[in-house]
């Protein structure tokens, strides 16, 4: 299975508590940390609920760009199953 880069890139203060965890969850802690984790489809589901947070591969999550990038994992995953 292949990884994703997540760069944790806008503050969560203000936003709700089940956010802040799941940013936690991803194993983002301090602004601009960057992780790999593998690109299974609850990792996917996380990197979703926190997109406007966060940029994927690059690219701000809730870009068109970033959201493509999400997509073509998903059918990538969807592939190999």
């Amino acid at each position: 299975m292949s990884t994703i880069r997540v760069t944790y890139r806008k503050s969560a203060i203000g936003y709700a508590w089940d956010q802040k965890a799941t940013l936690a969850a991803l194993g983002l802690r301090k602004l601009n940390h960057t992780v790999e984790p593998e690109a299974t489809p609850a990792i996917r589901g996380m990197i979703h609920k926190v997109r406007h947070l966060v940029a994927v591969n690059g690219e701000p999550a809730d870009s068109p760009a970033g959201i493509a990038v999400l997509q073509e994992l998903a059918s990538e995953s969807e592939g190999a199953a």
